[in-house]
């Protein structure tokens, strides 16, 4: 059985985008206006009234869309229909006489066993074993960017409290920064997966492109934290939080496209794997163990006791992101190299088995 096309989703899909894109505007203007002025309970009111009427309509779009497939599969099959079905009993029949006994297929699966076929690997976008996968070049290109790309940004989301802590900056504003991530990691999630997708069915430019420019973008972030300037940390939050939320869906989506779904989602779990390997080691090891390095050094400028270490001023994590900035370009180099590599494969129609194997409603 193929998957089944819902006769309204891309309709349904622009409505729940465009809600969430709405919603996801008056947390970041509510966020940011309540820096400057407070607001009164009545406006807590009617701004918590405005977002619980975008979240309930969302629920009336699933509830309404699932109201119409069960009138649909309520309806009396056609004449067509039933034909279509014949003609699909009078295949899988003919199929069934074709296909080997017990005994043969046994056979096969030994002959085929995924240790003995690990280097034997289909095409790109066929469904690879799961070892024939994680022992592809591919796969391994794709990990290192994993680790060097997304471990970066976790770094330097984690650190963000502590880097507006160290260049001045309030609890209250901190608190705006962690905000302006979180909304625009949403955007990143979103748009990474537009872009992408029109780059690559309407230029016929590959997925892992998207991701080298993401990696290079991320690079501006993590300079603006090192080399900070007034209002510099608003622009690197945005930054940061945008190519951090649009490597996930492009990482994941590339999986998909070059290893098929049979074994998705294991693939995704082993990629996965990547991201607190990524994050342990630029985080602790590096970010960390220069930042207590530095809090070390004002500690004994100012004659103090090492009780607490805190660090104040812009070099507390200058070093640490210049560093981050290289390491995001070596991973936009490597991906860079899976853009080559992978060019012929997303010049091809890769939807059209998805396409032929599709069923409606």
């Amino acid at each position: 059985m193929g998957p089944v096309k819902h006769p309204n989703e891309h309709r349904v899909f622009n409505q729940f985008l465009l809600l969430s894109i709405v919603l996801a505007l008056l947390l970041m203007v509510t966020t940011l206006i309540e820096r400057k002025i407070t607001f009164s309970k009545g406006t807590n009111a009617v701004i918590t009234t405005v977002l619980c009427l975008l979240l309930f309509a969302s629920l009336y779009i699933s509830i309404r869309e699932a109201l119409v497939v069960w009138n649909i599969k309520k309806q009396p099959p056609t004449a067509i229909t039933i034909e279509q079905s014949k003609s699909q009993v009078v295949e899988s029949s003919e199929e069934t006489s074709t296909k080997p006994t017990s005994s043969e297929q046994v056979d096969e699966k030994i002959e085929k066993s995924c240790f003995l076929t690990v280097f034997d690997k289909p095409e790109r976008g066929m469904d690879y074993t799961i070892l024939q996968a994680l022992t592809s070049i591919d796969m391994l290109i794709l990990l290192v960017t994993t680790i060097f790309g997304l471990g970066a940004s976790l770094s330097a989301v984690d650190n963000l409290g502590q880097i507006g802590e160290s260049l001045g900056y309030d609890n209250r504003t901190v608190t705006t920064f962690v905000s302006i991530i979180s909304i625009w990691n949403f955007f990143g999630r979103v748009f990474s997966g537009f872009v992408s997708e029109i780059l690559m069915v309407k230029y016929k430019l590959p997925r892992p492109l998207m991701m080298t420019m993401v990696l290079l973008f991320s690079c501006i972030g993590y300079l603006l934290i090192a080399f900070p300037f007034p209002g510099a940390l608003y622009i690197a939050s945005v930054i940061v939080g945008i190519t951090f939320g649009a490597q996930l869906p492009l990482i994941f989506a590339i999986i998909s496209e070059l290893f098929g779904l049979k074994y998705y989602a294991t693939l995704f779990n082993c990629a996965q794997i990547a991201s607190p390997l990524g994050s342990y080691i630029f985080k602790v090891k590096v970010t960390g163990a220069i930042y207590d390095t530095e809090a070390l050094k004002d500690v004994a400028a100012k004659g103090l006791a090492a009780k607490q270490l805190t660090c104040i001023g812009s070099h507390c994590y200058r070093l640490s992101f210049i560093i981050l900035a290289s390491v995001s370009c070596f991973g936009a180099l490597c991906s860079l190299i899976l853009v080559m590599r992978t060019r012929k494969f997303y010049q091809s129609d890769i939807y059209q088995k998805f396409r032929e194997n599709a069923d409606t409603l």
